[in-house]
């Protein structure tokens, strides 16, 4: 299982960014997806999820409302699109799979990271 997350930059509070998740070495529609994030001096937050085969999705309290997951499965590829972003958004983010969907997000403990990506947000 290979994953490459980018589309990480720097934007100023109230911008927008999108970040993508290309998966490949495993069927795409069998696991679902997740975002983390990391920002200096904290524990790895999970983000958001989405199950491709269902397109059930989580998004944490810190993110609801201004963040949208999405997949598209002829690509391989996940989608965080990221709205009014504020600079407690400012976190390395990585993808990963495959990750338990439900309730929250969790990463399994044999799955595969993307290499990260970094979201700088200025004030």
């Amino acid at each position: 299982v290979q994953l490459q997350a980018s589309g990480g930059g720097l934007v100023q509070a109230g911008g927008s960014l999108r970040l993508s998740c290309a998966a490949s070495g495993f069927t795409f529609d069998d696991y679902a997806i997740g975002w983390f994030r990391q920002a200096p001096g904290k524990e790895r937050e999970g983000v958001s999820c989405i199950s491709s085969s269902d397109g059930n999705t989580y998004y944490s309290d810190s993110v609801k409302g201004r963040f949208i997951i999405s997949s598209d499965n002829a690509k391989n590829t996940v989608y965080l699109q990221m709205n009014s972003l504020k600079p407690e958004d400012t976190a390395v983010y990585y993808c990963a799979a495959p990750v338990f969907c439900s309730l929250g997000v969790t990463a399994h403990r044999f799955g595969s990271w993307g290499q990260g990506t970094q979201v700088t947000v200025s004030s």
